[in-house]
């Protein structure tokens, strides 16, 4: 065979690419793009984890200590100066505030939204965390700690600082967190996207270790970080009146609270959460109609 014939039947070898500037560079970012990718994921399953962990706490807490009234509970009285003419109320549940003390002296109250039954969680103070007492708003306390102190960012339901425990400030302001998962106040905002949820009911309860306090809502709406539907008063008056009227015109809820119904003597709770835009909060707000006194 010639030689020629020979080189000819031989394999031949391939010829390694050489690696360019390009190819360096695409390499690179497919593995930041993993890297991305696998940091993401791991930040989504550590929020999922964090949103269930305070789910499951919360309904712990709920299924030890609430229990619901059957429909053909008695019906309760309301106060004579905070119900309305001849109406008789029951609340919708009781709550065992010995076993929430137990664990969190800091329990003044329990919230229920009928409308959105999956409000329904302990209310605390406002604290400081030990040594500084100085320098930092002791609502801060509550931000990202559950009702029992642990960390979690749904944080827990507190009211403000400056408001008396026993909710009869004229105004009181309730804060929650406006979860992505729909919990703490994350439904709150729904009273004035779905008309159907005021529709269900405009009432929610707050209960406290003395009595039942049944309020309806009078207006619901988005407002500023410093705005003054946050103006909290010494006491009833000509500007406590102004205020009323003021909050009513704000609303964004499909039926408007007449005006004329709002009086010096009555007593309103403000439910606080975020929008996701750091200057504006959203605001349900309610007035007290009825307090049944704990047996």
């Amino acid at each position: 065979m010639a030689r020629d014939e020979y080189e000819n039947d031989r394999p031949r070898k391939k010829k390694k690419k050489k690696r360019t500037a390009g190819d360096v560079i695409l390499t690179l970012i497919l593995i930041a793009a993993i890297g991305v990718f696998c940091y993401a994921g791991y930040n989504l399953i550590h929020i999922y984890f964090e949103y269930k962990k305070g789910v499951d706490e919360y309904n712990d807490i709920a299924n030890m200590v609430v229990t619901e009234k059957t429909p053909d509970a008695p019906a309760e009285a309301g106060s004579p100066d905070e119900a309305e003419e001849g109406e008789t109320v029951t609340p919708p549940m009781e709550i065992d505030f010995d076993t929430l003390k137990a664990t969190n002296e800091d329990v003044i109250g329990w919230i229920y939204v009928e409308a959105i039954p999956s409000i329904n969680y302990p209310v605390v103070t406002g604290r400081f965390e030990p040594g500084t007492e100085n320098n930092v708003n002791p609502d801060y306390y509550y931000l990202h700690r559950t009702y029992q102190g642990t960390y979690n960012f749904a944080g827990t339901i507190f009211v403000d600082h400056e408001n008396a425990s026993d909710f009869m400030d004229c105004n009181t302001i309730v804060y929650g967190h406006n979860m992505k998962n729909g919990s703490m106040f994350g439904m709150l905002k729904h009273f004035v996207t779905d008309p159907e949820v005021y529709k269900k009911s405009k009432y929610f309860w707050i209960f406290t270790p003395t009595k039942s306090c049944r309020y309806e809502i009078i207006s619901a709406y988005t407002t500023g970080v410093i705005s003054d539907t946050y103006t909290l008063f010494k006491g009833p008056g000509d500007e406590f009146l102004e205020y009323l009227h003021k909050i009513v015109g704000y609303s964004e809820l499909a039926e408007k609270t007449d005006p004329s119904l709002l009086t010096v003597k009555d007593r309103v709770v403000t439910l606080s959460t975020c929008t996701g835009d750091d200057t504006t909060r959203f605001v349900v707000q309610g007035k007290l109609i009825n307090s049944i006194p704990k047996r």
